[in-house]
């Protein structure tokens, strides 16, 4: 196995975790390094404050799901890409991910989020 495949491995784990499984301390826990930086404008920086911040929107959102279409790797980063609704039936946002993995842990994160809409004008969906 690559090292690029491994990592897609713990971002996937991760996300699973955190997401699906709603234990995003666990998956902080598990998965994440100690020199964590965070770059989503809305999320405090370093480990522990990103894990309280994403524990907090996980508990705010108990019917979330995130459904990962795509999972892209390269050297350290691995970017994915899915469709996180925070209410059953809603369309839901577009989001891309991207993190880089060291060691086998999370140690950066960045993330573009755009709302779905309703229609496209190249009719194509966004995920």
């Amino acid at each position: 196995m690559t090292q690029a495949q491994r990592n897609k491995e713990v971002v996937l784990a991760f996300l699973q975790l955190a997401f699906t499984e709603k234990r995003p301390a666990d998956a902080f826990a598990e998965y994440v390094g100690e020199d964590y930086v965070q770059h989503n404008p809305h999320a405090p920086a370093g480990a522990a404050a990103s894990a309280r911040y994403l524990a907090g929107f996980v508990a705010g959102h108990p019917d979330l799901t995130l459904d990962v279409h795509r999972v892209l790797a390269e050297d350290d980063l691995v970017c994915t890409h899915g469709v996180l609704c925070l209410t059953p039936g809603s369309r839901g946002s577009a989001i891309a991910d991207v993190m880089r993995v060291r060691d086998g842990r999370i140690v950066e994160h960045w993330d573009v989020v755009q709302a779905v809409p309703e229609t496209t004008a190249s009719g194509n969906p966004m995920v």
